[in-house]
């Protein structure tokens, strides 16, 4: 599965389906809790409620999609085929949602690290967001 997934990733302008897109998601959400080179256990909690909410999945269902998106992350060459993968698969307006639940998983800890707000800048430009959408959330989220 996993290999098929990252043939696909890799297939230049090939349109995902939304499991693909699903599995780009979580794998997004790893590589940015992987981003200042620590991945704990609250954050992998964290990505299995955003995961599991969702997509409507049961804790055991979202954690298994965790532990895919896991090895995938591992194995993927670069972010922006996962924010290509998600950009033709979700809506402009779902893709905020993407960038809060990120911001959700970067604003765990209760430390932003450097490497985190990099990959940050990064990814909101090309889910086809400003670094103004992207800050608003993360205030929305910092206050909540």
């Amino acid at each position: 599965m996993i290999g098929d997934f990252l043939r696909r990733l890799t297939a230049p302008s090939q349109t995902m389906s939304d499991p693909d897109a699903r599995l780009a998601i979580g794998a997004l959400l790893v590589r940015i809790a992987r981003a200042d080179g620590t991945y704990d256990a609250e954050e992998q909690v964290r990505i299995d409620r955003i995961l599991g909410q969702r997509f409507g999945l049961s804790p055991f269902e979202a954690s298994r999609l965790r532990a895919d998106c896991e090895s995938i992350e591992a194995d993927a060459p670069d972010t922006v085929r996962f924010t290509r993968a998600i950009k033709d698969a979700v809506p402009l307006q779902d893709r905020e949602a993407i960038i809060r639940a990120m911001w959700e998983i970067v604003l765990a800890d209760g430390d932003r690290d450097h490497h985190e707000d990099a990959l940050m800048r990064t990814i909101a430009p090309l889910l086809g967001l400003t670094d103004q959408d992207s800050n608003r959330i993360r205030l929305s989220v910092a206050a909540s």
